[in-house]
């Protein structure tokens, strides 16, 4: 018997051995493998984040799709990631936390902690001011930016709702500020890197390419979102958010933002904010502390299937509403117009269209190409701000004690996108009265027992005074009528 096992034994690896050398035999004479790898690299997966082939390596065997694809972009990276990384910060946030540790806690204050959160940041001039998005240092007591290994307090300059950016200045001079592109000269198909700290881990690179642009993905809560991202398929995760996303030559193209993902982690799509919008609200942010936000006056929607099959291969958005005494009713333009270029620029969506505009100002003078019934026009439009003027616009915002609340009337583009003559919105309800009551942040008051307010004054002045049945009308963000009702004695 163990005669017969041996046997087996001896057979068996002789016949392994000799389908093994056929095996391999047969697989490197098969050029299917070598047009594999050439089509996985030309489609944008070339060794984004492995070893590269490099340039001494170079081999007359292999196959000149195969070589390019395997030298000219591994040397761009190291190029690009030289020359970005140190303009890539670390951010740290700090603010209070309750912690509750014993039945008793729930009774008094609890023992305070801290919640820490990171992220990342680009600085943007070389005294001091960094770029972050605004949901990384939303609600921070404090915020720490730390680069090349030293921690600087920042100071929060601004913050924009509309397009998810922050700025902040620390105290340093001779910064490494990044350099700027131009998001307007990026292409689908373009390698990108996404720089930042996904993880806790510093300083991380990942390639890719630019998947798409103009993308809409109702992320942000703003009553006038900028949304026209970049999408990439360089790797971004919790961490990367306010990143660099830099082209070949190191130069900033977006502000790495979010990612669409059912884990939490990268699943294949990062989206970034292009550096065209990054640069015009920063700016704005550092000089006014406000975006000058531009308004042309008039909404536009994306053209239907039958509609773009009657044009052609014109593209275009149209004109659906014009808002009274605004830029484009004084420019000509009316209901059914058919939008096809701002600035010489076409505009073949909303999205598009929006993002031709927020890279302007209030003032600024944009020439509009349209079409109306068949016919090709153009008109000449000055662009308002949000009170429909053309001058630099200063929020004001309340702050009543009696309340414990902020309150800001409302601007004469809220009153048309909610079709109200008059308004105040809450600003912050607080922990005051109107907190207690049931009203939010964004709710809008439009009367208090029937008496119209248009002024923060008049609704502290109001409440402050009246006694009695309390019924308060308004809208909330979404402009839907909600009434609330109480008693003060």
């Amino acid at each position: 018997m163990w005669k017969q096992i041996s046997l087996s034994i001896v057979f068996s690896l002789v016949f392994g051995f000799l389908g093994a050398h056929l095996y391999l035999s047969w697989y490197e004479e098969q050029p299917i493998v070598a047009t594999q790898a050439v089509n996985w690299e030309s489609m944008g997966y070339a060794r984004a984040n492995h070893d590269y082939i490099s340039p001494s390596t170079e081999s007359s065997e292999r196959s000149p799709i195969t070589t390019r694809g395997a030298e000219r972009a591994p040397e761009s990276f190291v190029e690009a990631s030289r020359v970005s990384t140190p303009s890539v910060a670390y951010i740290r946030t700090i603010s209070p936390a309750q912690n509750r540790t014993s039945f008793f806690d729930m009774f008094f204050e609890g023992r305070q902690g801290q919640n820490v959160s990171t992220g990342s940041g680009v600085v943007y001039t070389s005294d001091g001011y960094v770029i972050t998005n605004n949901h990384v240092i939303n609600n921070a007591n404090r915020i720490e930016v730390i680069l090349n290994r030293r921690t600087y307090d920042a100071v929060l300059i601004g913050t924009d709702l509309s397009s998810d950016l922050a700025v902040l200045k620390i105290e340093a001079e001779n910064l490494p500020a990044i350099r700027l592109g131009s998001s307007e000269e990026v292409e689908v198909g373009h390698w990108v890197l996404a720089v930042g700290n996904p993880f806790n881990l510093a300083s991380t690179v990942t390639a890719g390419i630019v998947s798409a642009k103009g993308r809409e993905l109702n992320l942000m809560s703003s009553r006038f979102p900028i949304e026209s991202f970049i999408q990439t398929d360089a790797a971004i995760n919790p961490g990367n958010s306010g990143g660099a996303l830099v082209n070949l030559n190191g130069e900033l193209v977006g502000i790495n933002t979010a990612i669409l993902s059912r884990t939490g982690s990268y699943t294949g799509y990062g989206f970034a904010i292009p550096v065209d919008i990054v640069r015009k609200v920063a700016d704005d942010l550092i000089q006014y502390g406000e975006v000058q936000k531009a308004f042309i006056g008039a909404t536009v929607n994306d053209l239907s299937e039958d509609m773009l099959r009657s044009l052609g291969n014109l593209d275009g958005v149209m004109v659906v509403n014009v808002k009274r005494e605004g830029a484009a009713e004084k420019a000509g333009l009316e209901e059914g117009d058919i939008i096809t270029q701002i600035n010489g620029r076409n505009v073949n969506s909303r999205v598009e269209f929006e993002e031709q505009l927020s890279y302007r100002s209030p003032g600024e003078q944009v020439s509009v190409s349209f079409l109306r019934d068949g016919s090709k026009k153009n008109a000449s439009a000055v662009l308002q701000n949000i009170q429909g003027t053309t001058e630099v616009y200063r929020r004001e915002i309340f702050t009543s004690e009696a309340l414990g609340a902020q309150l800001e009337s409302l601007t004469k583009v809220e009153r048309d996108l909610y079709r109200l003559q008059n308004g105040v919105r809450v600003v912050e309800a607080g922990g005051g009265l109107l907190r207690r009551v049931g009203l939010r942040n964004d709710y809008v008051i439009t009367s208090i027992n029937k008496f119209e307010v248009s002024n923060p004054e008049e609704v502290e002045r109001i409440l402050r005074n009246i006694k009695g049945r309390v019924i308060i009308e308004g809208v909330n963000e979404k402009g839907e009528p909600i009434y609330t009702s109480f008693f003060l004695k």
